[in-house]
C-alpha cells in the first residue's frame, strides 16, 4: 500500500524522523522504494544530474512527465512527489493545470514548487482542488539567477520573512515545506512552529525530515560534494573502473567467451548456407 500524506504528517506527530530521496528512473526508484524510504523527490534537479543543463531553469513540464512516470512504475510504496518546473505556475490557473497533468498523466501524488507569500494563494488553489502541495523557502534553485547561490535567512528580517511564509503555506494548505540552504537555528525554529513537517537539505537536523540528492549521496555526479552533502558511496569510481575493465576485455579478446553466447545445431548452419550458395 502506497504511502500518504496523512502518514507523513503521522511521523511528525510521532516525532518519527522522514527521510526523503530523490529519483529520476525506474531503477532507481525501484532500489529506494525497497529500502522503505517513504518519499521520493521527482526533483527538476535532473536538469543537472540527468540532462547536464548549469541549472534547473531549462526544465520543462515534458521533462517532469516523462522521469516521473518512469519512477512512478518503479516505486509502489513510496509516496512520490514531483516538482512544478520554472515558470509553469506563475498562475493559480497554470499552475493547476500543470499541477493536473503530473498527477493525472505522470502518476506522483503530490507536487512541490518554490516560493512564500507570493504563491500561497496558488497552494491554496491546488489544495482545494485536491492536489497535494509540498512548498520550498530558503534557497529556492529557480531563482538562483536573483537569489545567488547562497544561504538564505540570515538577517532579522529575512528570517522573520521566512518563518511568515512558511505559516502562510502551512494555511493555504501545504502538506509539507522543504528548507534549503538556511541557519539551522530558523530551520529549527520554523520546525517548532508548524504543525506539518519540515524536510531540510542544508538545515541541519532540527528539521522534521531530511532529503538529497541520490547522485550527491552516492558519489555518480561530480567529485565535488556539496557541503549539505553526505557521500555515502563513491559509485562514479565503481562504474569507471568497470567500463574500464570492460573496454580493456574487449580490446583483449577476452570477452565474450563461448560461455557468454549460445550454438545452433552445426547441421543446421550447413543446410542454411547450402541455400545461401546455391541462390
Amino acid at each position: 500500500m502506497r504511502i500518504t500524506i496523512q502518514d507523513i504528517q503521522a511521523m511528525k506527530k510521532r516525532g518519527e524522523r522522514i527521510p526523503m530521496l530523490t529519483a529520476y528512473d525506474y531503477t532507481t526508484a525501484q532500489m529506494i522504494d525497497a529500502a522503505e524510504i517513504p518519499m521520493i523527490l521527482v526533483g527538476d534537479t535532473l536538469g543537472m544530474v540527468v540532462l547536464g543543463y548549469d541549472s534547473t531553469v531549462p526544465v520543462t513540464i515534458e521533462d517532469m512527465l516523462h522521469h516521473i512516470k518512469a519512477v512512478v512504475r518503479g516505486a509502489k510504496r513510496s509516496l512520490v512527489v514531483g516538482d512544478l518546473p520554472f515558470l509553469t505556475y506563475t498562475s493559480p490557473e497554470q499552475a493547476l493545470h500543470n499541477a493536473g497533468r503530473l498527477l493525472q498523466e505522470a502518476g506522483c501524488q503530490a507536487v512541490k514548487l518554490e516560493g512564500g507569500a507570493a504563491v500561497a494563494p496558488i497552494v491554496q488553489r491546488l489544495t482545494q482542488a485536491g492536489v497535494p502541495v509540498m512548498g520550498h523557502l530558503g534557497f529556492t534553485p529557480q531563482s538562483e539567477n536573483v537569489l545567488g547561490k547562497r544561504v538564505q535567512g540570515k538577517t532579522a528580517d529575512a528570517a522573520r520573512q521566512l518563518i511568515e511564509d512558511a505559516l502562510l503555506l502551512e494555511q493555504a494548505g501545504a502538506f509539507a515545506v522543504v528548507l534549503e540552504l538556511i541557519p539551522i537555528q530558523l530551520a529549527q525554529a520554523v520546525s517548532e512552529r508548524l504543525r506539518v513537517p519540515t524536510i531540510g537539505i542544508g538545515a541541519g537536523a532540527g528539521c522534521d525530515g531530511q532529503v538529497q540528492v541520490i547522485h550527491d549521496m552516492l558519489g555518480l555526479y561530480t567529485d565535488f560534494v556539496p557541503r549539505h552533502a553526505k557521500r555515502y558511496r563513491s559509485l562514479a569510481d565503481e562504474i569507471r573502473g568497470a567500463a574500464s575493465e570492460y573496454a580493456a576485455e574487449v580490446r583483449a579478446g577476452s570477452f565474450p567467451t563461448e560461455s557468454h553466447a549460445s550454438k545452433m545445431n552445426e547441421a543446421a548452419l550447413q543446410e542454411a548456407l547450402a541455400q545461401i550458395n546455391n541462390v
